[in-house]
């Protein structure tokens, strides 16, 4: 597994992806830092006419706006451009993280701490693979939440198939008080 090459993130900040993912990932995320975004997921879907997605946050915090992922698109594209990599045409989404995100990198669980989320494990631990709970933090090796039933696990995020946010009136609510402030429940 890879992130970036961009020696300005820590490997905890930098969302986790395999094989062709991981490089796509490592042409665009340093190409849109440069403009002031970071990359929280590249995938890509389809095999005839993939779609490569990517979902980007502005480094300041603020919100992303249509302007936003037209500039990122474009830089992205000519990245992908260069690096051809795939045999036929594609495609190129761009987006923002949008409130019930997905939680790719430590920082977002960080940020996100007392909101409820959901995860999903490539491979099984304690005998499931899927769990929801409150977000407790996270570091570069794992991810901890508050299950519903009051217990408390950590989740390897190398083994992490997928997670994101919960929308609640809370979250909604977090993060419409501010932009620039962390969101935290109340």
């Amino acid at each position: 597994m890879t992130a970036s090459n961009d020696p300005t993130d820590s490997p905890s900040d930098l969302p986790l992806h395999e094989g062709l993912e991981a490089r796509l990932a490592d042409c665009v995320a340093p190409v849109i830092r440069q403009l002031g975004y970071e990359l929280v997921r590249l995938q890509v879907s389809g095999r005839e006419k993939p779609t490569v997605q990517i979902m980007a946050d502005r480094i300041d915090g603020s919100l992303i706006g249509v302007e936003d992922c037209e500039a990122i698109s474009h830089a992205s594209g000519a990245a992908l451009d260069v690096l051809d990599p795939f045999k036929n045409e594609w495609h190129l989404e761009v987006s923002s993280a949008g409130i019930d995100r997905p939680l790719t990198r430590a920082k977002d669980w960080n940020r996100f701490i007392g909101h409820i989320a959901t995860a999903e494990l490539a491979v099984p631990q304690d005998g499931r693979k899927r769990f929801r709970g409150i977000i407790l933090g996270a570091d570069a090796e794992f991810a901890r939440m508050r299950l519903d039933d009051g217990t408390d696990i950590a989740l390897p995020r190398a083994n992490m198939r997928r997670a994101k946010l919960v929308l609640t009136d809370a979250l909604i609510e977090a993060t419409a008080v501010s932009q620039d402030a962390p969101p935290s429940p109340q």
